[in-house]
């Protein structure tokens, strides 16, 4: 029998962006079925599709946070940052060319996300690109994606690296693995200090929030690391993106920490030998869905290296 990953473009609700704001690619109206992963999910309720795909499955412990509370309080740290970096000149404008790339390459992933976490369809989903040296990105509950420039200058990341990346840090929002690690550290009541530190933005200033989460600095486990690895090589295959670039990445990533200490993004997302190979495990498994896949029509280069 034939399975499906379903990519949902339902239209969004009244006052929500439909992808984000700006997007020249967003995705229209419309429902597309891809066929391939596992027997009989297409028959099944989305939330039952979510746990059928192996890759989809969320920990019980993420129930014991609300949802909703954690989403509202990702939009208040992200809407923050980018006015943070908008008075340091630090947020780079939709026409910039990386700031495309990066919304493109999104518009293509973000359609399979609901399949796996039926919540992502009523996410209002933004990408922005931040003017900084750090290797760094990430995606805040509620599909807030942010990408430095250092990682994309530093590494000279192909479409297919950054596709990587980006259905990595988007698997970790859709398995709610945030909610997850908070729930474990004892709940929401987290006070977020110092974040331009740690967001690599220098003089930003003080993100603190009263009430709410050190989302952007909560430390994921190797077990899910490994499964934001596994759903984030799907996403991108699905997108069309060649799931072989994440060894490449990941070689990348480790030549950027040869013989230093490593950058903020490196240090919650450990490269080495054995997670290129636990990778290249999984690709005979993903290979089949980068075949089957429409390929991008735009393709996009890095930033000049510095």
């Amino acid at each position: 029998m034939s399975t499906s990953f379903e990519a949902s473009t339902a239209t969004p609700a009244p006052g929500a962006l439909s992808v984000w704001p700006g997007c020249s690619h967003c995705v229209q109206p419309g429902r597309r079925l891809f066929t391939g992963l596992l027997a009989g999910a297409a028959l099944l309720p989305l939330g039952a599709q979510a746990q059928a795909v192996p890759e989809c499955r969320r920990s019980r412990a993420a129930g014991l946070v609300p949802a909703q509370q954690v989403e509202t309080a990702a939009q208040q740290q992200y809407v923050q940052m980018l006015r943070e970096a908008q008075t340091q000149n630090a947020l780079l404008p939709a026409s910039h060319v990386q700031t495309q790339r990066l919304r493109y390459i999104a518009a293509r992933i973000v359609p399979f996300a609901p399949a796996c976490n039926e919540r992502a369809r009523q996410w209002r989903w933004e990408v922005n690109l931040l003017n900084s040296p750090q290797i760094n990105a990430f995606c805040m509950p509620g599909g807030k994606i942010a990408f430095y420039t250092g990682i994309l200058q530093k590494l000279q990341l192909n479409d297919d690296e950054v596709a990587m990346i980006m259905g990595h840090e988007v698997a970790h929002a859709l398995l709610e693995h945030a909610r997850e690690r908070m729930a474990k550290s004892g709940g929401t009541e987290l006070v977020l200090r110092g974040a331009a530190a740690l967001l690599g933005l220098g003089s930003l200033g003080d993100m603190a929030a009263a009430g709410a989460s050190q989302l952007l600095s909560l430390r994921f486990g190797r077990q899910d690391e490994s499964e934001a690895d596994s759903l984030g090589l799907l996403l991108a295959a699905r997108s069309g993106y060649n799931p072989e670039a994440g060894v490449s990445l990941w070689q990348k990533m480790g030549q950027a920490t040869a013989g230093k200490a490593p950058p903020q993004w490196l240090s919650t997302h450990p490269a080495g030998e054995t997670r290129i190979r636990d990778i290249q495990g999984k690709l005979p498994s993903v290979q089949p869905l980068f075949a089957q896949a429409p390929r991008p029509d735009r393709r996009f280069n890095p930033p000049p290296a510095a």
